[in-house]
């Protein structure tokens, strides 16, 4: 049964030119997969919480760096070495990790890329 080795995130474009999101999960049978979390048009003020950087020096604050940075520290060390098929566990390990209502802490643009990132990877 395959394990996951690393989660990797990365800053990228989404189709309207603003940076994104991209997890990439990697399994020990060499098996990856990528997916990004482009944010909606419109967003309203229950929804989940996109984190950005807001350093208008920077993509005009659009930024998604510390998004990526949880990605990279502590959502992949907390990840590593599960199983990708138990889809629930690794879901309900990224809501504890965020800890909050609206996933503000981790931002839902990183807990949702990597949530599908790992689903591909165990298809």
């Amino acid at each position: 049964m395959a394990k996951i080795t690393k989660v990797k995130g990365r800053q990228v474009f989404d189709s309207r030119g603003n940076p994104t999101v991209e997890a990439e999960v990697i399994l020990d049978n060499e098996i990856s997969a990528t997916a990004i979390s482009p944010s909606g048009a419109s967003t309203g003020a229950f929804e989940a919480h996109e984190l950005r950087d807001k350093d208008n020096n920077d993509f005009l604050g659009k930024s998604v760096k510390k998004a990526v940075e949880n990605i990279n520290k502590k959502i992949g060390l907390s990840l590593k070495g599960l199983d990708p098929t138990d889809q629930s566990k690794i879901d309900k390990i990224l809501l504890d990790l965020d800890g909050s209502e609206n996933k503000k802490n981790l931002g839902a643009n990183a807990t949702l890329a990597v949530s599908l990132a790992n689903s591909k990877s165990a298809a």
